[in-house]
């Protein structure tokens, strides 16, 4: 069986003391492609370094929500970047008003930005989304309009609405260990819905660990217990689920499928 991690942040510190282990143990439990997140100027060279080292590992480059005031990444050495074979993708970007309601005007300007270099490279968007159903899709909906471009939205966890305007939009959903949670009901009713084409899963590692691994670091491996979750949702066996949201990452991620 063949599944990929969507999404993960390899360059975080709680990696460095066993990192060839969990590698090692992603390949065994056939995750056959990873694509980690960098959202910090100064771990660049450290996400560079650990793609070019593992040919199934890519890496995306932006701006999180959550560093706006805390560092700047500007738009232009992102896209100084995107030439890069194994960056593959434009983010994290987008809206957290769970922490911080303070900074929204910048969210939003920041967020935008990031659509518009999205659209300029070609490149699909990965799309962070809390606490700010409303505003995400007034956004997502006016800048498709001007111009139309491809994204996931990540770990979604967010309500029925948002789900709706981004399947309309032609983007993607992406699974997390949070639809192992006994008390997600909701959020795998909503997945329910969702074509199967359009599903991506991930672990978010070293976060949101599924069951039976909360309280533990998340790591690569542990997709296939999210996988397994998801392919119960829609009545199938994980390894046609796991196939089929494979294709998906090929498909939107089109520079990992060459």
């Amino acid at each position: 069986m063949k599944i990929v991690d969507s999404h993960c942040h390899l360059d975080f510190d709680k990696f460095d003391k066993d990192f060839a282990d969990v590698i090692g143990r992603a390949k065994k439990s056939g995750v056959s492609k990873i694509l980690t997140i960098c959202t910090k100027k100064n771990q660049l060279i450290k996400n560079i370094d650990i793609c070019n080292r593992n040919k199934f590992i890519f890496f995306a480059y932006g701006m999180h929500p959550l560093n706006i005031g805390k560092e700047e990444i500007k738009i232009s050495e992102i896209e100084k970047i995107s030439n890069n074979n194994k960056m593959i993708a434009i983010g994290e970007t987008g809206l957290d008003y769970f922490y911080n309601k303070d900074n929204i005007r910048l969210q939003k300007k920041s967020f935008i930005d990031h659509i518009e270099l999205s659209k300029k490279t070609n490149l699909p968007l990965i799309i962070h989304s809390r606490d700010a159903d409303k505003d995400m899709e007034q956004i997502l909906k006016t800048e498709y309009l001007k111009q139309p471009f491809s994204a996931v939205m990540h770990c979604y966890s967010s309500g029925q609405s948002l789900a709706n305007t981004a399947i309309e939009l032609g983007f993607y959903l992406s699974m997390s260990g949070i639809i192992t949670f006994p008390k997600s009901h909701d959020l795998r009713n909503i997945f329910s819905k969702v074509p199967i084409d359009k599903i991506l899963v991930e672990t978010d590692s070293p976060y949101l660990s599924p069951v039976p691994f909360r309280g533990k670091r998340n790591e690569p491996s542990f997709i296939l217990n999210t996988a397994k979750v998801g392919a119960s949702i829609f009545s199938m066996s994980t390894n046609k689920f796991s196939e089929i949201t494979s294709k998906n990452f090929d498909r939107l991620f089109k520079k990992a499928s060459n």
